[in-house]
């Protein structure tokens, strides 16, 4: 399996971004496979919807790095690793404005980029970049479309209901051909048809430990994974050429044994050949995140 970690991106390790570039390297060093950022803007005082089916959102997520930007220093301090965004909530961004951003990163990285695509869940994020919530399937069923056509394309020519890009010489394409792999996050019905119809790949998520009362995770997501590719069949594409990356999310509560044990499970059970690790909840300055990647990754590969 290849074992990924999330970049030091929220929370108390947003405060110290001069660690980003050393953190990369030596995860990188220790044997991670890829790194990975996620997407928030704010955390509204009064949510109107919480956090992962909470009333809440996590302090964690009250000090956030743009996603790009710490892309960007860990492309340059690597070599190796791929370079993940799980997700970028394509909504917010004009098409041309996240075609250009992603595929810098695929060029600073010599195409080790992957590309994780989904909606959000926040209304007072869609209020503060001005964008009808309502409207985000519609505008991400858009955006990939204007991505399919800025990266294959020359000139490039895009007229959609929401988003527009007139005709225009667009000559930097990323170093991935013809574009760098599409995943999508997803769980509502619509959602995971999408999936099935147009992603390279799916981005499940695993809580660990499950909360007392709440289904296995690893074994629901052997079925969830059976469930997608079997629509991707119907869809009229391979299944076999469609792939899944697993993010592993522990809670505060989480040992080493839990994630390396959830880790192997997914492997074994699911067939899950790539997840990463987000060690949000469990760090709290670089160093302690980088000693949990070494013992994860230790712990993982003995097992």
């Amino acid at each position: 399996m290849r074992i990924g970690f999330a970049l030091p991106q929220f929370g108390p390790l947003a405060h110290h971004p001069e660690d980003i570039a050393r953190f990369a390297h030596r995860a990188e060093e220790l044997g991670a496979d890829s790194l990975w950022v996620g997407d928030r803007l704010l955390a509204p005082v009064d949510p109107i919807v919480g956090y992962a089916g909470t009333d809440v959102i996590p302090p964690e997520f009250r000090a956030s790095l743009d996603p790009f930007t710490v892309l960007a220093a860990a492309a340059t301090a690597t070599e190796r690793v791929q370079l993940g965004t799980n997700v970028i909530n394509a909504p917010w961004y004009p098409p041309a404005v996240l075609a250009r951003s992603l595929t810098t990163v695929d060029l600073l990285s010599a195409g080790r980029l992957l590309v994780g695509l989904g909606t959000g869940w926040s209304p007072e994020e869609y209020e503060a970049v001005d964008i009808p919530m309502a409207e985000r399937g519609r505008r991400l069923d858009e955006c990939l479309d204007a991505l399919d056509v800025w990266w294959t394309r020359n000139p490039v020519e895009y007229r959609g209901e929401h988003w527009t890009v007139p005709a225009s010489h667009i000559d930097l394409k990323p170093a991935s051909r013809p574009h760098p792999p599409v995943y999508l996050g997803a769980f509502a019905p619509a959602a995971m048809r999408r999936v099935a119809r147009r992603a390279d790949g799916w981005l499940p998520v695993a809580i660990v430990p499950a909360a007392p009362g709440d289904p296995d995770p690893i074994a629901a997501l052997a079925g969830q994974l059976a469930g997608v590719r079997e629509a991707v069949e119907r869809e009229g594409r391979d299944p076999a050429a469609f792939d899944a990356i697993l993010r592993i999310n522990p809670n505060a509560d989480a040992s080493v044994d839990d994630i390396a044990t959830a880790l192997v499970r997914a492997e074994r059970e699911a067939g899950v050949q790539h997840a990463f690790v987000d060690l949000i909840y469990l760090g709290k300055n670089t160093d302690q995140v980088l000693d949990l990647v070494q013992r994860v990754l230790e712990r993982a590969r003995a097992s």
